[in-house]
């Protein structure tokens, strides 16, 4: 008689239902529709947003996201973050001068709002805008859109602009003519995954989350598509797909494709990277449980609050896990070819196996968001020792 071992990394738990996230029922939903907005290179900063950094790798390029939803039941149209203003040299003085300093690179664009009329969507027809948060890479450029717009961010977001406040991304302009709301955490009496969560349109066809760490007032959004599947908009909880994955059930859920699990086994370094299966030169993706990348704690990191958003990278890993739910990061660079973009909608994922197709894409060799082998010169060097020679002879 043959005995079937079963491995605990390798037993796929029951899903869930939405509900036990605590997400009421509901049969209204949002369309979704996103933009690649741009991209920009983040000259040696790899170290401010992961760990660890490879020899070669200190240098990232991210897109940005802005996603444009329209509320099914009234046909509401509203936006989640808006990406970056196409001319950062107006931003105030200490982020405008990042890129005349050329820390941070961004080539010629379209911004949202330009890309939105482009599209056929009048401005006038988007009457609130939610940012995630404060950055300049989210809020855009609100002096380009009608007024009386309603402006929505979490109440722990510092609104004081320059140069009152010398280190704010807002000025006057960001906030001239509009209406800003403040969502308030503290009277929300519903927590979904562990955040506490906020319903924006009383029918529970979306919601923000509290999602702190990354930068004060920082949120998720969750959209529902259909009654029992939900886009999660996770902003900047986390800047690469390896920081997420392969956590918690996720891989059980969502198993690594076998194409990918082969290519990993070289294309990983095992110098900074281990699993239980995994041997010297070998990589075994399939009996990791826990993500490739941390988020930085360096004191120059990205998040203000490393520990905190450690945390909230943990209970959106829990929705994320679940196939039910599409994660969807501003700045995940491993989707950038391979989402649909507007005009196409997001509201049938599951039926166009968008999970599956983008869920792993950051292990690809190829892929340009791949961090985990060392690259050019470093990753030569790293190899130019014959196994056999003696290292500590001195040269002649």
């Amino acid at each position: 008689m043959r005995l079937i071992l079963t491995l605990p990394f390798l037993a796929a738990p029951a899903l869930a239902s939405f509900r036990d996230f605590g997400i009421p029922a509901s049969s209204a939903t949002v369309d979704v529709k996103a933009f690649n907005v741009a991209s920009f290179t983040l000259n040696n900063l790899t170290h401010v947003f992961v760990k660890p950094v490879l020899p070669g790798q200190e240098t990232i390029t991210l897109p940005i996201f802005a996603f444009l939803l329209e509320h099914k039941p009234t046909k509401r149209r509203f936006m989640f973050d808006l990406g970056i203003r196409n001319d950062p040299e107006n931003l105030p003085p200490t982020f405008a001068g990042l890129f005349k300093s050329k820390t941070i690179t961004l080539g010629k664009f379209k911004d949202i709002t330009q890309l939105l009329v482009d599209g056929g969507i009048a401005l006038k027809s988007i009457k609130a805008i939610f940012w995630s948060h404060g950055h300049f890479d989210h809020i855009g450029d609100m002096k380009k859109w009608p007024k009386k717009r309603k402006i929505v961010v979490s109440s722990q977001t510092d609104t004081s602009i320059f140069p009152d406040n010398k280190n704010s991304d807002f000025q006057a302009s960001d906030f001239a003519g509009h209406k800003l709301i403040k969502a308030d955490f503290s009277r929300s009496n519903l927590t979904i995954s562990g955040m506490r969560a906020l319903d924006q349109f009383g029918d529970g066809s979306f919601y923000l989350l509290d999602a702190p760490g990354h930068f004060g007032g920082h949120v998720i959004g969750l959209a529902r598509t259909t009654p029992t599947s939900f886009i999660i908009l996770g902003a900047d909880t986390l800047h690469h797909a390896g920081a997420l994955r392969p956590g918690g059930a996720f891989q059980a859920n969502i198993p690594c494709p076998g194409e990918l699990v082969e290519s990993a086994r070289s294309a990983i370094s095992t110098d900074f990277f281990w699993s239980p299966r995994t041997g010297p030169g070998r990589f075994d993706i399939a009996s990791r449980t826990e993500p490739l990348l941390a988020l930085s704690d360096t004191p120059d990191s990205f998040f203000v609050d490393p520990t905190a958003a450690q945390l909230s990278v943990s209970k959106l890993a829990a929705l994320d896990a679940d196939k039910d739910f599409l994660t969807l990061v501003t700045h995940d660079g491993s989707i950038t070819s391979a989402l649909p973009t507007f005009p196409a909608s997001l509201a049938d994922w599951q039926k166009q196996g968008l999970k599956e197709k983008l869920a792993w894409l950051f292990l690809d060799g190829k892929n340009p968001s791949f961090l985990f082998q060392p690259k050019g010169r470093a990753k030569r060097e790293a190899h130019t020792h014959h196994p056999n020679e003696d290292v500590s002879k001195e040269d002649d």
